[in-house]
């Protein structure tokens, strides 16, 4: 059966990544696809069982940038979707990022955490990233070839091809890139025509492989020292399942040195999350968890202490050994507070 039969979403996948229709008849194309076609379809599917649930989430933030949704598969043949993936060169992560060009997208990387290991941090960066190439390079296939062996060994290439011509530049004897690369673009086309065979209805291997696609993952801030242990325990997950969409944190929790910090829950536990953390947090603000001390000035009572610090003379009394509620100029009362005045006063009181 020709590739154009067997795989009618070439056509898309091509015009998504500005390649040339006829490039589905290169020879050294067609021979890879046919040498590699059911290794190819595995991959797809064991790279959906690890991280099909991020697809949805991938492609809308793809499609948001002004992107196609097609270099998800960019990222799979990157690591097929294995959150905690480290390659023998040190790159890192759903989107293999070197540390120098992590740092040079925004992406934080030291002893806490390693944002390359976060797929939503570290996807907003490959965006970054590919917006930057296409700017530089021009074609989408062309970007796909700079992300893998860096823009000056692509740029060398063009200039000994005199082309930037796709079929040019694949060309094995000449060697223009190298065969890392080459077979790069070759991977991504292919698993690309596999998926999308899959996601127009043209391959039943659809039906086995598209529940397997879970909810989009979103982004929900926690406090600083929190675990993601307990956070599973409050959304009804599994640790490890969740720490596979936060390998980021390297002991498991939040550093407490950060005011604040978002973490990747899944869609569908959002609620949980909600009514549960977000709950027991605005709780912890207004109950009287904290306390000041007071030292009482001429002609104050109890009931004046009181109201300055929104409490109740019965709560003082709990924690001050006062006889017949009298208190004396000079003498340190210990007042029990809310998390929301206790910050006023330690604002106030530098």
């Amino acid at each position: 059966m020709p590739l154009t039969d067997k795989y009618p979403s070439y056509s898309y996948v091509f015009e998504e990544f500005d390649v040339d229709h006829d490039y589905i008849y290169n020879k050294s194309f067609t021979a890879f696809l046919t040498k590699n076609e059911k290794r190819y379809k595995n991959f797809y599917k064991n790279s959906l069982k690890r991280g099909g649930h991020l697809i949805p989430t991938f492609k809308s933030m793809l499609i948001q940038d002004g992107l196609s949704d097609l270099f998800v598969y960019m990222s799979m043949i990157e690591s097929g979707f294995s959150t905690d993936c480290v390659s023998c060169k040190s790159a890192v992560g759903i989107w293999q990022f070197m540390k120098a060009t992590a740092k040079q997208y925004d992406l934080s990387v030291n002893s806490d955490f390693d944002e390359r290991l976060d797929p939503i941090l570290a996807t907003s960066a490959a965006m970054n990233y590919m917006h930057k190439l296409y700017k530089d390079f021009g074609k989408w296939y062309l970007v796909m070839m700079a992300y893998n062996c860096g823009e000056g060994r692509l740029a060398r290439g063009i200039k000994r091809a005199g082309t930037d011509d796709l079929s040019v530049l694949m060309r094995e004897k000449a060697n223009y890139i190298p065969k890392e690369t080459r077979n790069y673009v070759k991977k991504i086309l292919m698993v690309a025509m596999v998926g999308e065979n899959v996601s127009l209805g043209f391959d039943r291997m659809g039906n086995a492989v598209t529940q397997l696609y879970g909810e989009n993952i979103v982004q929900v801030e926690v406090e600083p020292g929190e675990s993601l242990d307990r956070i599973a325990e409050i959304i009804k997950m599994k640790p490890k399942d969740l720490l596979k969409l936060n390998h980021h944190f390297k002991n498991g929790k939040v550093p407490v040195k950060l005011p604040s910090y978002k973490i990747n829950i899944p869609n569908d536990k959002v609620v949980d999350f909600y009514a549960i953390y977000i709950l027991q947090k605005e709780l912890r603000k207004y109950s009287k968890t904290h306390y000041l001390s007071h030292v009482v000035r001429t002609g104050e009572t109890l009931k004046r202490i009181a109201d300055k610090y929104r409490t109740s003379i019965e709560e003082i009394l709990v924690y001050n050994p006062v006889k017949k509620k009298k208190i004396k100029k000079g003498e340190v009362l210990v007042i029990p507070v809310t998390q929301k005045v206790f910050e006023k006063f330690s604002k106030q009181n530098g």
